[in-house]
Parts: structure tokens; sequence; C-alpha cells
């Protein structure tokens, strides 16, 4: 078969160039892999989002059931009883609620048998960091409570991970060994901690349910938008060399 002609009566062929090629195959192959990329992220996410939600509306478990578990439970849900230390509060940081700046309010949790555990009481705004201007949920005496179950730590990359400030108590993520020496609290759980659940507490502060159980998911884009790309660059590629015959 000949090649087609072009409106003036010159035939076309594909001649690629050699430096357009060396440009153009490695960016397509990165483009490729960050949409397989995503694609994989796509998947996990999913993963994660059915793991937590069907964990969160499990029947509660015991927190020692969690505690022994040597793949972990994050995220199901726990019953405690005991009693909340209110003058050992520490504070979580740089938190928001519906686009209002605030701190997650991490309280000791005394259980009978003298272990204690840190429970995330929930959000207030900065203006109530302050335990005298929420004072009303300061409960006192012997509680009941559930929550999720979460593991500790930096959740993010560790070269954007920021510092936490004992001295101000002023805390970025959970450490627990850190935070049970802030405290100068014995018998501190240091392989977990509870997501206090939504019920409301006397005075509206703290907000409890904090825990995200639905993710955001926008790797199915972001995949799309790597390979959209990729087959771009590759239509710019064959147009581009597909030349008149010069021969």
């Amino acid at each position: 078969m000949s090649a087609p002609e072009t409106p003036l009566g010159g035939k076309r062929r594909f001649k690629p160039t050699f430096w357009a090629t060396v440009a153009t195959i490695p960016a397509m192959i990165i483009m490729l892999g960050l949409g397989t990329w995503q694609v994989q992220r796509l998947e996990w996410k999913r993963d994660q989002i059915e793991l937590r939600q069907e964990r969160s509306v499990a029947p509660a478990v015991s927190l020692d059931s969690v505690l022994d578990a040597p793949d972990g439970k994050e995220f199901f849900n726990v019953g405690i009883t005991g009693r909340f230390l209110h003058d050992k509060e520490l504070y979580l940081a740089a938190r928001s609620s519906n686009g209002n700046v605030g701190q997650q309010i991490i309280t000791p949790f005394e259980m009978a048998d003298g272990r204690v555990l840190l429970v995330n009481r929930g959000w207030v705004p900065s203006e109530k960091r302050d335990p005298a201007t929420r004072s009303e949920g300061q409960i006192e005496g012997e509680q009941e409570i559930e929550g999720l179950v979460r593991f500790g730590g930096w959740k993010g990359y560790d070269f954007i991970r920021p510092d936490n400030d004992p001295v101000k108590n002023f805390w970025f993520y959970v450490d627990f060994e850190a935070m049970a020496a802030a405290s100068g609290l014995e018998n501190v759980i240091q392989t977990a901690y509870l997501d206090a659940g939504p019920k409301a507490n006397p005075g509206g502060f703290p907000i409890g349910g904090q825990t995200r159980v639905k993710l955001r998911n926008d790797h199915f884009e972001y995949a799309v938008t790597w390979y959209a790309l990729a087959l771009i660059l590759a239509v710019i590629y064959f147009v581009y060399h597909y030349r008149p015959d010069e021969d």
C-alpha cells in the first residue's frame, strides 16, 4: 500500500527524529508509570475506606483483645470504664472542624486496673483551649465511654514531620512515650489510644467523633489525567513526525 498523498500531491511518512524520541519515550514511560501507580493507590484507598467503615460499625470489642492482636485492630469500636484526668490534658494543634481552626483534646483516662489510656475527646475552637472556658464538659467521676482505636505516630512523610513541643503542650501527632513523660503518669498504654465517639459532651465541647472514616479518594481522576497526558504526548509525537516524504 502506498503512503497517503497530501492535498498538494505529496506523500507523508512517519519519520521519527532522534532527540524528540529520546525526550518523548522516557516522558511517556514516567506518565504511564504514574498513572499505574494512581490505579494502585485507588485500590488501596478503597480498601482503607471499606476497612474503616466496616470496623467502625462492628460490635464493640474489649480493649485487651485489641492490644493483644498481632496485626492490630485500628478503627475497631471499644468500650472502657474509668475516669478522666482533666488536669493532664494534652493538645493536638492545627486541627480544624468545618473550616474553623482549633485543637483536639487528648485526656488521659485511668481505668480500674490502674492503666491509663489516652483519649482524644474531640475538637474545640482555639478560644476554648483553656478548660475553664468549657468547664461543663470536664465530666468527673466514673464514666463509660466508647470510641475507635487508633495507633499513634506521624502519618505523613518523615521529611515534613513537625516537631512536637512538650514544654508548651503543643502536639502535632500522638507520641505515646513523650506524652506519658509530659503528663508525669505511669502505666500509660503506649500502643494505642482512643478517638471518642460522637456522643455530645455537656456544654457542647469537646466535639467528639473526629475520626475520619470516609476518606477523600481522587486517585481515579489522577490516573485518568496521567494516562491522558501520555496519550496526548503520543499523538503530538506521531503528528510531528508524520512528515512529507522528501525522497
